[in-house]
């Protein structure tokens, strides 16, 4: 008997189901294990095949999902990345992306319930992501390539079905956002004129990380007009500045995605991340007088944080709460379009490396394949 059969002899890992594969997306409806879209039957075949890229004990929990703070095994992890039509060879960045998530500065219950629209974006960096084909360029964000899509489905399916993140239940989102449905992609480090985010925080470059920020779905910048890195940067400080961002008075790890024209034009002229993070904090600032009396009062005032209890109308406010706090990454294709995407704010982004269940470095996912 193998591994995978020991553990559906327990009755709350299998269910016995008509095998139509129409009947069983109805079961998913019904019970709430979908997230609306036709899943594949996480057959114990399937699963089996899933968890050829797992090293470690399939039945142990790798972290608890809140808000129901579910076991998240890499058994139940492997189904919902079936279902979410993931090729096994994913599975270890959707564990990846997991374990990231779990720990506390991401603040997942936090995330998971709020009325706020985020959702977990998955940034991969490194030589896994042309492993496995995840886009960076054109449509990165967007629909067509199966890496992207299902990595990024699979983690949401997770979060419901082990979570309980239920929309209206355990997902309390006012209006919600389609980045709910999947939000992954690679960056175009081989577009992009700076380190790439893994190695700016101080891995080597030919390790595989994962980033995951709180992230709403992108804000498009366009600027086809600006021949310098300083237009640019007005344009972005402009599109930035805006008084319903949660960032404005909660600390978060908002990201900047450059398109790699943008970028060239800005790192042209001398600018490195470091220097577009300082310009944009210094710039992209609105004054006090712009929010309503109420958030004046108890978003700025009545917050000991904040330094803004005796501040004058005129104090301009910074977008977010420190220079160092901006995620500066480039992603997408040809074109002279860039992205900001505001932070659900009391969160910070938690990047995890990969690596195998002794520690070491993993440069490749065939390394963890063990069936």
């Amino acid at each position: 008997m193998t591994r995978l059969a020991d553990l559906l002899e327990a009755p709350e890992n299998r269910l016995e189901a008509d095998a139509d594969i129409e009947a069983i997306y109805e079961l998913c409806l019904e019970r709430g294990w979908s997230d609306g879209l036709p899943v594949i039957p996480p057959t114990a075949e399937r699963v089996e095949r899933m968890l050829a890229y797992c090293d470690r004990p399939w039945g142990e929990p790798i972290a608890a999902i809140p808000p129901r703070y579910g076991a998240a095994t890499p058994l139940r992890l492997a189904a919902n990345a079936v279902m979410a039509g993931c090729r096994p060879q994913y599975f270890p960045l959707v564990m990846l992306a997991i374990e990231a998530m779990a720990e506390e500065p991401f603040n997942l219950y936090g995330i998971q319930a709020t009325t706020h629209p985020c959702a977990p974006l998955i940034i991969v960096n490194g030589p896994v992501a042309q492993e496995l084909a995840i886009n960076s360029g054109h449509s990165a964000f967007g629909a067509g390539c199966r890496s992207n899509a299902t990595i990024g489905r699979a983690v949401r399916l997770a979060l419901v079905n082990i979570g309980g993140a239920v929309p209206g239940l355990g997902d309390m989102a006012t209006a919600g956002s389609p980045a709910k449905y999947t939000f992954c992609a690679a960056e175009n480090a081989a577009a992009s004129p700076w380190e790439p985010l893994h190695v700016e925080l101080g891995y080597p470059a030919a390790v595989s990380t994962v980033t995951v920020v709180a992230a709403e779905g992108p804000h498009n910048i366009n600027d086809h007009e600006s021949l310098s890195g300083k237009g640019i940067l007005t344009t972005f400080a402009g599109s930035i500045a805006s008084t319903g961002a949660n960032d404005v008075y909660h600390r978060g790890t908002p990201v900047l995605a450059f398109g790699p024209e943008h970028a060239a034009t800005v790192a042209s002229d001398g600018y490195s991340k470091a220097d577009v993070k300082r310009y944009l904090f210094e710039h992209a600032r609105l004054p006090l007088s712009r929010f309503s009396e109420e958030n004046i009062a108890r978003r700025f005032r009545a917050k000991p944080d904040l330094p803004y209890a005796n501040a004058s109308l005129d104090t301009l406010v910074p977008m977010w709460q420190a220079a160092e706090d901006l995620i500066v990454v480039v992603i997408g294709g040809a074109g002279k379009h860039s992205a900001y995407l505001p932070t659900f704010g009391t969160t910070r982004a938690v990047t995890r490396a990969l690596k195998d269940r002794d520690g070491r470095f993993v440069h490749s996912i065939e390394e963890l394949r063990t069936a």
